[in-house]
């Protein structure tokens, strides 16, 4: 990334400035790393002194009070304010010291942003968007798994590896045992925290591919972007947000054109196909699908730049294919050098006899029927997007980001529709779930077309037209931004209904069978005489495995269920289990299973027996999937190798 200064100069049609000095290039590296470094160290210190802060006051529960959002709204205004004031300091001419100052506090008020329009809803109940619930309950799992150990291991079944991406919950382990938090509690301050140094870093990032202004206002754009459709996501907003502009490093690394003699370009260009290799690397870590859609959308670019390339050929300028070609394999290379490290124990493990049939693709919901057109809709971020592809159509043959945001927009377009069409082969590849990767494109391209407007109107009406600008923007932004925790509400009441790990609603009203689960946890470790790390449980309710780090026998759904553990098998034998006609031959099923067998059970009792609700994947039905109950008799468990008592709704059984 080094400087990419004059690509950025480039990147905007202004006037051509002298080529930098060896000292330049160095000053504007430092410049790049301390950017970089900044936003990482004052976004965390804000996000964990904002959060803490607001921790301190016994809040009133948001579905009962307008008191949290009214302050939300509040917070959001100021940030909003000083990003205003820090945009205007660095388009001015200011004295270095001033544009540092700047700098630094433009930094803490996007990591503000994000901290109060997620902490203050959420400031009375210790669960973050969702509670435990569905989705977040794997989430939850698979981050108290890391909070027990930082060993890769599936978040569910015992003695495998991971599948899904590890880097976002192992980071989250680190900080639970950092905080001495269990990892249910861990997950509303990780995710907060992560999610506002995210912010922090991709506008350290726009500031290497563009002017201070647009940076402000690509960064402003998409975080409001990014909280309205990811924030329940937060390892997958991690890599969202961070996506434009990065593919806005990739598009100026492969289009850059070799000088003679000009060896500042070629380090400039190296240094963006390192950020970019970098970047898709560790999205392998956080979010395998969400590389998948930046790792097209580069190739998606390293194809349109060979085509440009191709047609100055054709009008006689000698432009060679090669250079793209390299760079594109070198950030193939980077990425996968760093992204492998994620995957090498599950490849180790996997043979082709050991996959169940996996169905972590087998979803179609009606949002992923259509197409989402957002820059029809008679809203703020609908004129935004609206902005964005205009912009980007008319000075697509002027103006670099605009090409960038442009073939960005069309990949995330294209990977929807390659997704519809992936139904007729069976499967579907998600692309309802990339949605809120087209909103931040879109958001992005939209502030910066927006910039470029208001540039062209300032240049001819004066400096009163630039006031009057950022104020409009700033209108704007607090616009869209306070409806945030409204678009939010079904979530973050969620999170104040769900009962907690510490068995307490939120909202004060009376908690739900999870209360029962401390009790379950200490007759389970009084019986087996065993760390939680070494039993395995047999349960419906997935919500026990995601406050206490029990190994799970079996998984939520198919869908989230690692493809080593082979889901359908697993289902099978259990059914097998319940239909035993006596404890010597349960005892012996469990003793001659595939894999490690429960040696706890946790039911629902039932007029019949024990139950469990199971699933089964029934795609391409919608619901994708079937619930059923398996019952075992209670004659099974009438043994003395069993132990039997019932907490609540539940009966607890552990084989002695």
């Amino acid at each position: 990334m080094a400087t990419v200064r004059s690509a950025a100069v480039t990147a905007e049609a202004e006037p051509p400035v002298p080529a930098p000095t060896a000292s330049d290039l160095r000053r504007n590296a430092v410049t790049v790393v301390v950017d970089l470094a900044c936003a990482v160290v004052l976004g965390g210190i804000v996000a964990a002194v904002g959060y803490a802060a607001i921790g301190t006051v016994h809040w009133p529960a948001y579905p009962s009070s307008n008191v949290t959002r009214t302050l939300t709204t509040l917070g959001q205004v100021l940030c909003i304010a000083v990003l205003v004031v820090c945009a205007w300091a660095l388009s001015s001419a200011a004295r270095p010291a001033v544009a540092r100052i700047a700098r630094l506090a433009s930094f803490a008020a996007v990591s503000g942003l994000v901290t109060v329009t997620l902490a203050l809803p959420l400031g009375a109940t210790k669960l973050y968007l969702g509670g435990i619930t569905v989705d977040q309950q794997f989430r939850t799992e698979y981050i108290t798994r890391f909070t027990q150990s930082p060993a890769l291991h599936d978040m569910t079944y015992f003695g495998l590896p991971p599948f899904y991406s590890p880097g976002w919950f192992w980071l989250g382990g680190r900080y639970a045992q950092l905080t001495g938090s269990a990892g249910w509690a861990a997950f509303k301050p990780w995710s907060v925290l992560s999610l506002a140094v995210a912010c922090a870093v991709a506008l350290a990032l726009w500031l290497t591919v563009c002017s201070p202004t647009r940076a402000l206002a690509a960064t402003l754009a998409t975080t409001v972007a990014m909280l309205l459709y990811g924030s329940s996501e937060p390892y997958g907003a991690i890599v969202t947000i961070l996506m434009p502009p990065v593919l806005c490093l990739a598009w100026l690394a492969l289009t850059a054109r070799r000088e003679p003699g000009a060896s500042h370009r070629r380090t400039e260009t190296w240094a963006a196909v390192v950020a970019v290799g970098v970047y898709l690397g560790l999205a392998v870590w956080f979010y395998t699908l969400y590389l998948a859609v930046a790792a097209f959308a580069v190739c998606v670019l390293a194809v349109a730049a060979l085509v440009v390339a191709w047609w100055r050929r054709r009008a006689g300028d000698a432009v060679p294919f090669l250079p793209i070609v390299a760079r594109l394999v070198a950030i193939g290379a980077i990425a996968g050098a760093i992204g492998l490290t994620a995957y090498i124990p599950f490849l180790l493990r996997a043979s082709p006899g050991s996959f169940s049939n996996g169905s972590a693709f087998h979803y179609l919901p009606t949002l992923g029927t259509v197409l989402s057109l957002p820059m029809l809709h008679p809203t703020l971020p609908g004129l935004l997007a609206l902005i964005g592809v205009v912009w980007a159509v008319l000075r697509c043959r002027t103006d670099r980001l605009a090409q960038a945001m442009g073939l960005a927009i069309v990949s995330a377009y294209l990977w929807a529709v390659l997704s519809m069409a992936a139904t007729l082969a069976g499967t579907t590849l998600l692309g309802f779930r990339t949605e809120p990767v087209l909103h931040v494109l879109l958001a992005a391209a939209g502030a910066l077309g927006a910039v470029d407007l208001v540039a062209t109107v300032c240049a001819a009406a004066g400096t009163g037209a630039r006031l009057a600008a950022l104020g409009l923007a700033a209108l704007a932004a607090i616009g869209v931004a306070q409806t945030v925790p409204q678009q939010l509400s079904g979530v973050i009441s969620t999170a104040y209904t769900d009962t907690d790990g510490a068995g307490v609603r939120a909202d004060g009203r009376p908690a739900g069978a999870e209360q029962y689960y401390p009790a379950i946890d200490a007759t389970i470790r009084r019986e087996t005489r065993r760390p939680r790390t070494g039993t395995v449980v047999l349960t419906a309710d997935y919500g026990f495995l995601a406050v206490y780090p029990y190994w799970g026998f079996q998984n939520l759904t198919s869908n989230y269920a690692n493809p080593l553990a082979q889901f359908a098998a697993r289902a099978a034998a259990i059914q097998t289990w319940s239909q035993a006609t006596s404890p010597d031959e349960l005892i012996h099923e469990l003793d001659t299973a595939r894999w490690r067998a429960p040696n706890a059970f946790v039911f629902r009792s039932s007029d019949s027996g024990y139950a469990l609700r199971l699933t089964e994947d029934v795609y391409p039905n919608n619901p994708n999937v079937r619930r059923y109950t398996v019952t075992f008799p209670a004659t099974l468990f009438a043994d003395p190798r069993f132990t039997v008592s019932e907490q609540g709704p539940f009966v607890v059984v552990v084989r002695r």
